[in-house]
């Protein structure tokens, strides 16, 4: 054995050490990026106030959670495909209906079609109490939360939404 490593002699013993360092740090290099993002919520919403809100409940359950946004599903699947150059993806994505430019079921269609970024856990939160929208989703496994009217009702859905994070 030579500083940890096995091998017969010098030059093997040199190239196993390389390649389990190599390994080693790489592991650890792709845990850092991965944990980079793993307290990181992405909210696709139009609605400011309903952000605004959604972000002040999630730090007063967790301060170790930031909200990242988009306005609309066009911009939300922009911003998705540029975090695919760094392989770094938000642990949930917090998804409206009623958008313009694009509506949550496109932009959810979209994220499950692309297989980098479908394993991203994706949860409705709409003001639609539609039964088509909910069954739409009740079929594709997500869960729905209808946007709640007061504050008690807020902290219990961000405290289901941020178990999809754990």
């Amino acid at each position: 054995m030579h500083a940890g490593c096995a091998g017969y002699n010098q030059v093997l013993s040199v190239q196993l050490c390389m390649s389990v360092n190599c390994a080693m740090n790489y592991e650890t290099f792709i845990m850092e990026r991965v944990k980079a993002l793993e307290h990181t919520i992405f909210c696709i919403d139009d609605d400011p106030d309903d952000l605004n809100m959604l972000r002040d409940v999630v730090k007063g359950i967790d301060k170790k959670y930031s909200i990242m946004e988009a306005r609309n599903g066009a911009e939300g699947l922009k911003e998705l495909h540029a975090m695919k150059s760094s392989d770094e993806y938000p642990c949930l994505i917090v998804l409206d209906i009623n958008m313009p430019k694009m509506d949550g079921k496109s932009t959810f269609l979209s994220i499950k079609a692309d297989p980098r970024l479908s394993r991203i856990p994706i949860v409705i939160f709409s003001t639609s109490s539609n039964p088509m929208d909910k069954m739409f989703f009740a079929k594709e496994h997500v869960e729905y939360f209808v946007k709640p009217v007061n504050f008690q009702q807020l902290v219990e859905v961000a405290t289901k939404m941020l178990s999809y994070c754990a």
